[in-house]
């Protein structure tokens, strides 16, 4: 390595070698355009009211909302898609409320979800996966209030992952038409009337598997006690995953009551 005094010495004999180049700044890219904000639409601050002043105001603005979703499903006849029928999707629920709750400073928070789910067929043997949700909801007002909590159900059948989330929409669309007081223009619950017929009853080894399976939820196992003690079997005895002897009542809270402490422990 040429020390500082060799390189004083060959600058002063002009055998120095050659410096590298200057450094040259780039040009300066192209500059963005400026976003013009007073193209998009601009919502006003919301008046600073009670929530349920402001939940009215956005029940006024929404006064009914039309069936525009279809479900279409293929005519083998005429070998095309027809309409079988008319609904209200969750996006149709979104379009009406959405721009309505921003108006006027509504926030619509889940803050807790109950899951539970269930192995079945479709009418031609599918396999598939039920999923029932309990949603309870928190809407804020624009000063930061709340109403009391509200709960909401929702169930979906589907083959693949997206059981959870239909039952999710489904739980939101309920929540937004009945806390709004949506007309459906459905006909009316007492207009039909249909003989409830016995529902099949499952064994007790089928409940027994399903409890004592690592993937029930804990949802799930309070449902289980509830159907057991409608069909009075909560003190069947079955063999448990231990090969002893067991009621079903007592095996239930038993996996209720590990699941729960072990869930609760992994929050931790």
């Amino acid at each position: 390595m040429t020390s500082l005094t060799e390189r004083a010495e060959q600058h002063a004999n002009g055998t120095a070698a050659p410096s590298a180049p200057a450094y040259v700044a780039p040009e300066p890219a192209e500059q963005l355009p400026d976003l013009d904000y007073e193209a998009n639409e601009a919502y006003p601050a919301p008046d600073m009211v009670p929530v349920h002043l402001a939940w009215l105001r956005v029940r006024n603005d929404v006064r009914a909302v039309a069936k525009s979703d279809r479900h279409m499903e293929w005519d083998q006849k005429n070998g095309r898609q027809k309409e079988k029928y008319r609904f209200r999707g969750i996006e149709s629920a979104l379009n009406a409320f959405g721009p309505a709750t921003l108006r006027h400073g509504i926030s619509v928070l889940a803050v807790d979800m109950q899951t539970s789910y269930r192995d079945t067929k479709s009418s031609r043997g599918n396999p598939m996966r039920e999923c029932t949700v309990v949603v309870t909801w928190q809407i804020l007002g624009p000063k930061g209030d709340s109403l009391p909590l509200l709960k909401s159900a929702g169930e979906s059948l589907d083959s693949g992952d997206k059981g959870t989330a239909k039952a999710q929409s489904l739980a939101l669309r309920a929540l937004l038409f009945n806390t709004g007081m949506i007309p459906t223009g459905d006909p009316e619950p007492e207009a039909a009337h249909v003989e409830r017929g016995d529902a099949p009853v499952r064994s007790a080894n089928d409940y027994r598997d399903e409890i004592v399976n690592p993937k029930t939820s804990l949802g799930r196992l309070e449902q289980i006690s509830y159907e057991l003690g409608n069909a009075r079997m909560l003190h069947v005895l079955v063999q448990n995953e231990n090969g002893e002897e067991e009621t079903l009542d007592a095996l239930g809270m038993r996996h209720y009551q590990e699941r729960k402490a072990l869930q609760d422990g992994g929050a931790e």
